[in-house]
C-alpha cells in the first residue's frame, strides 16, 4: 500500500524544482509535469495503476467532494499541500479511472509588469466602473493577469472586493481593501446566485472567475453598468468573438438588450497568450480593446466583424493589435517568426509585419 499524501508531497517538489506549471496523474501513465508548456514525463516513477489515481485522489480532497465526485464523475477542486503550495485542480473519469490534473498557484501575485504586460492594463484597474474581459484559452495566464490587477486596487484604494471563483485560486491578503473570497460548491450554489448577492453586500470591485450560462453574463453587465468594476475571463480567441459569444448566450428576444448594455458598460477586452521563449520559459503575447464611442457605435449596430479594424488602428489610443504584439517579440530576439505564425489568428498580415 503507497504512502499518497507522502508521494504527493515528492511530486510536487518535483515540479516545483523545476519550475513546472502542471502537475498529471493518469491510469497507464508515468506522472507527468509540464514545464514551460511541454509535457514531461517522470521516467523513473512507476507507471501508475488505478488504485494509485483513485489514492491521490483520496489525499486531495474532502469525503464531501469525494461524495460529488462518485456522483457526478468529475470535480473541480483547491488543494494546499503542507507545505503551503496551492493547486487548481480538476479529478476525472478516464476509461473507467480516476484522472486527475493539478495547476500550480503562484504563491505571489506579480505586478502587469513582472508578467510582462502592457502598462496600458493598470488603467483598468483605476477605473471606478465597467466591465473588463480577459480572454484567451485555458492555461493561458487569464486569471493570474486578473489577480494582478484586483491586487493593485488591494494596494492602492479602499474598495470592498468579492471574488466568485470555482474554484478559488490566488488567497488575497487584504491591505487597503476589503476582500471576501467566495468558491463556487463551498460558499454559493453558482455564479449567478452570488453574483447576484453581492448587490447586496455593498460590492465595489466583483472578480467573476468565469462567465458561464447567460445569468451570470447578465448580472455581471447590470453590475458594471450600476456602478461597480466587474471582471471576469471567457474562453474566447479575440476581442469581437467575445463580444459575439456574449451576445449570442441569450435568446434572440434578449439580445438587442445585452448589445446595448454591452457597448455602454464595456470597458476593454484584453486576449493573451503565452508563447515558449527563445531564452526559455513564456513570455506574453496580447490584444487590447478599449472600449470608445466608435467601438460602442459597432457593438450596438451589430458590425462586430469590423472591431478588428478599430484595434489595429487604434494605437494612439493605446489598443494593441495581436500581430503588432507578435512581431515586436519577433524583433525583440524574444520569439522565432514560426511560433509567431503558430499564434497568429491573421498571418497574412502579420507577415507584411515581420
Amino acid at each position: 500500500m503507497n504512502d499518497y499524501p507522502a508521494l504527493l508531497k515528492k511530486y510536487i517538489n518535483v515540479l516545483v524544482h523545476e519550475g513546472g506549471s502542471d502537475l498529471h496523474f493518469s491510469t497507464g501513465a508515468h506522472p507527468t509535469i509540464r514545464v514551460s508548456g511541454s509535457l514531461s514525463p517522470m521516467l523513473k516513477e512507476a507507471v501508475l495503476t488505478t488504485e494509485d489515481t483513485r489514492g491521490f485522489l483520496k489525499a486531495l480532497i474532502t469525503p464531501t467532494q469525494e461524495s460529488r465526485f462518485n456522483e457526478v464523475q468529475e470535480i473541480d477542486f483547491a488543494y494546499e499541500s503542507p507545505d503551503k503550495f496551492r493547486f487548481r485542480g480538476n479529478a476525472f473519469i478516464q476509461r473507467g479511472a480516476v484522472g486527475i490534473a493539478l495547476r500550480l498557484v503562484p504563491n505571489k501575485i506579480l505586478s502587469i509588469q513582472e508578467l510582462n504586460l502592457p502598462e496600458i492594463l493598470t488603467s483598468f484597474a483605476r477605473k471606478e466602473q465597467g466591465f473588463f474581459l480577459v480572454v484567451g484559452p485555458v492555461g493561458q495566464g487569464k486569471t493570474t493577469t486578473l489577480a494582478s490587477l484586483v491586487e493593485l486596487i488591494n494596494t492602492e484604494r479602499m474598495e470592498h472586493i468579492i471574488t466568485i471563483e470555482d474554484p478559488i485560486e490566488y488567497i488575497f491578503e487584504p491591505k487597503q481593501s476589503l476582500i471576501d473570497q467566495r468558491e463556487v460548491g463551498i460558499d454559493t450554489k453558482d455564479f449567478a446566485s452570488a453574483l447576484l448577492s453581492a448587490f447586496r453586500e455593498d460590492v465595489d470591485v466583483l472578480l467573476v472567475g468565469e462567465m458561464r450560462g447567460p445569468e451570470t453574463m447578465a448580472a455581471a453587465v447590470t453590475a458594471a453598468e450600476t456602478g461597480h468594476l466587474v471582471f471576469s475571463t471567457l474562453h474566447t480567441n479575440n476581442a469581437a468573438q467575445t463580444i459575439d459569444r456574449i451576445i449570442d448566450t441569450f435568446p434572440p428576444g434578449q439580445q438587442d438588450q445585452i448589445r446595448l448594455q454591452l457597448a455602454a458598460s464595456l470597458a476593454g477586452i484584453f486576449s493573451q497568450r503565452l508563447i515558449t521563449r527563445i531564452s526559455g520559459g513564456r513570455i506574453p503575447c496580447y490584444e487590447l480593446l478599449i472600449n470608445n464611442k466608435a467601438v460602442a457605435n459597432l457593438i450596438r449596430e451589430k458590425r462586430t466583424h469590423e472591431i478588428n479594424t478599430v484595434i489595429e488602428t487604434g494605437s494612439t489610443e493605446g489598443m494593441i493589435d495581436m500581430n503588432r504584439s507578435l512581431a515586436e517579440l519577433v524583433a525583440r530576439g524574444e520569439i522565432t517568426p514560426e511560433s509567431a505564425y503558430q499564434h497568429s489568428l491573421n498571418p497574412n498580415v502579420l507577415q507584411k509585419l515581420l
